[in-house]
């Protein structure tokens, strides 16, 4: 089966993407009961120094993370079904959506945030 993969971006203009890896596991609360998709988590915020360190603030948490250049980059691919004229044969075809060159590595505990107001 042979799946042809396409581009129409061109290589300088294909969009970047970035992985955001953190250790352990994500949870809603027990009385959550939407989807997960496109629910909001946290923050993400790059810093102004010239290190590429990222901090990211999930509830009363946050997490200190750096950018890390993948060994391999990564395709972000679209599947697409294509029918040929007159028959029900579908062909396969894949799109280049974007590349991820790095990801952001979130590796110590978080450290617990206080309210100073009582």
């Amino acid at each position: 089966m042979e799946i042809r993969v396409k581009c129409g971006c061109g290589e300088e203009e294909c969009s970047e993407w970035m992985i955001v890896e953190l250790q352990g596991v994500v949870e809603t609360q027990s009385s959550f009961q939407g989807s997960v998709q496109n629910l909001e988590i946290g923050h993400l915020c790059h810093s102004d120094s010239s290190q590429e360190t990222y901090t990211f603030t999930v509830g009363y948490h946050e997490l200190t993370g750096s950018k890390v250049t993948l060994k391999k980059p990564l395709l972000v691919l679209k599947k697409l079904q294509k029918g040929t004229d007159g028959s029900s044969k579908k062909e396969t075809e894949l799109e280049v959506v974007g590349i991820i060159r790095s990801k952001i590595l979130f590796k110590t505990r978080p450290k617990p945030l206080f309210s100073g107001t009582n």
